[in-house]
C-alpha cells in the first residue's frame, strides 16, 4: 500500500489527476467538492472519499476507517 499526496490548485484539477493515478487508487478530497454540481456528482460516483477539513475529528475518523479497510481487504 502507498499514499500519493497531490496539492492541486483548483477543484477541477482532481479530474485530471484521476487520469494519471493508478486504477486501484482512490482519491481523498475536501467535502466542499461534493457541492459543486456536476463535478460533485462525478466525484461521488467515481468513489472519491470526502473529508470535512473543518471538523478535524471527523476527517481523522474517515481516514482511519479507510486505512482499516485497506489493511483488512489487503488492497492499495
Amino acid at each position: 500500500p502507498y499514499v500519493i499526496v497531490c496539492n492541486h490548485q483548483a477543484s477541477l484539477d482532481l479530474m485530471g489527476m484521476v487520469e494519471v493515478i493508478p486504477e486501484r487508487c482512490v482519491p481523498i478530497a475536501k467535502k466542499e467538492l461534493l457541492y459543486l454540481g456536476t463535478v460533485g456528482w462525478a466525484c461521488w460516483l467515481s468513489g472519491i472519499i470526502f473529508i470535512d477539513r473543518h471538523r478535524r475529528e471527523a476527517a481523522i475518523d474517515v481516514i482511519s476507517q479507510t486505512a482499516r479497510t485497506m489493511w483488512r481487504e489487503n488492497v492499495r
